[in-house]
């Protein structure tokens, strides 16, 4: 019986605990490697100025693929045959990507997003029914922070095959603005108080120029579109700006901006 166990100790413990050693070095240092590589990538495509989404899927992507060459490498060290492993794996993997076909398309999608970059972090977007800035783009999701400080997590796929809407990828924008005058008003005086008003603020570019014109003749009042160029950092300061001193500049000249209106005529019907 002592011989039998030091038989087994001698030709099978001692080997197979060897090589286990050996397969979790192989391991370990398979993940520093991969570590490293995909850290030296990452600072090599930042020093080159590649976007910061490309950066990072590229990171991900090289320390995964080294990690599961160094799994391999443990294993064949452990005796077990790869190759079988890699059949069974194959088959496995199309099992599970069946039926995670979604988190898989969600992959595809963020290296599309990566690679195209139809927005970068920091951008305020438009996508998928939510609007936020965009805090980070993951492998599978996309993290917008909505201007009430809200974290939004959406799915690649969802972003990616809807239509974005980019507000930060100009230097510029355009604020939109409508000011109604009663008809009774002098169209050109209400006109030279909006230009006035705006030369005033500093933030108003003068190129493209701003746009003051009379777009409607509505039911109660004369519409006039006010549409001045702003820097894109400086819009919602320069639109709340202008909606509360255009409405105080009409208030001290005499220009109203009227309520709806509807006259209605009464008929008397004559008794037969």
């Amino acid at each position: 019986m002592s011989i039998d166990i030091q038989t087994l100790w001698a030709d099978y413990l001692v080997p197979w605990s060897i090589n286990a050693a050996i397969a979790l070095l192989v391991f370990i240092i398979g993940r520093i490697v991969a570590r490293w590589l995909s850290n030296r990538l990452a600072i090599r495509m930042q020093n080159k100025g590649l976007d910061e989404l490309l950066v990072r899927l590229s990171k991900n992507t090289i320390y995964y693929a080294f990690i599961a060459i160094a799994l391999f490498a443990a294993m064949d060290k452990l005796g077990v045959d790869t190759t079988s492993a890699l059949a069974a794996l194959g088959a496995i993997g199309l099992a599970v990507g069946l039926a995670v076909k979604d988190s898989l398309s969600n992959f595809v999608a963020g290296v599309m997003v990566a690679l195209f970059q139809p927005f970068k972090l920091g951008h305020y977007v438009e996508a998928a029914g939510t609007s936020g800035s965009v805090v980070d783009v993951g492998m599978f999701n996309t993290t917008l922070l909505t201007p009430d400080n809200k974290r939004v997590i959406l799915p690649n796929r969802l972003i990616y095959n809807d239509t974005i809407v980019n507000y930060s990828a100009e230097a510029t924008r355009r604020v939109d603005m409508v000011f109604g005058i009663a008809y009774e008003d002098d169209i050109a005086k209400a006109r030279q108080l909006i230009e006035s008003t705006m030369a005033g603020d500093t933030r108003i570019l003068q190129e493209p120029a701003p746009t003051v014109a009379v777009n409607e003749l509505a039911d109660s009042s004369v519409n006039f579109v006010v549409r001045p160029w702003v820097k894109k950092d400086d819009y919602w300061d320069v639109r709340f700006a202008m909606m509360e001193q255009i409405k105080v500049v009409f208030d001290k000249n005499g220009i109203s901006i009227p309520y709806p209106q509807r006259d209605v005529h009464m008929h008397e019907v004559a008794k037969s």
